[in-house]
C-alpha cells in the first residue's frame, strides 16, 4: 500500500516538475531577449526541472507497484 502512495507521489511531482519546468524555461527565453544576464539562468533552471522530470519517470518505471488481486466471482 505504501508503494501505492509513493508512486501516487512520485506521479504527482513528475507532472509539476515538467509543466513548471516548461513554464519557467518559456519564461527565461522571453527575458533572455531583453536581459541575456537574467534570461539564460532562467531558462537553464527550467530545463533542469525538466530534467528533473524525466528522472523521476525513470525512477517511477523501475518501481514495483503492487497490484490488488482479481476478485473471482
Amino acid at each position: 500500500m505504501s508503494t501505492a502512495m509513493n508512486a501516487a507521489r512520485i506521479d504527482i511531482w513528475i507532472w509539476a516538475l515538467v509543466y513548471a519546468g516548461l513554464i519557467v524555461g518559456g519564461i527565461g527565453l522571453a527575458v533572455q531577449r531583453g536581459d541575456p544576464a537574467l534570461g539564460w539562468p532562467v531558462a537553464i533552471t527550467g530545463a533542469l526541472m525538466i530534467a528533473a522530470g524525466a528522472l523521476l519517470v525513470w525512477i517511477r518505471s523501475r518501481m514495483n507497484v503492487d497490484k490488488p488481486p482479481k476478485s473471482t466471482p
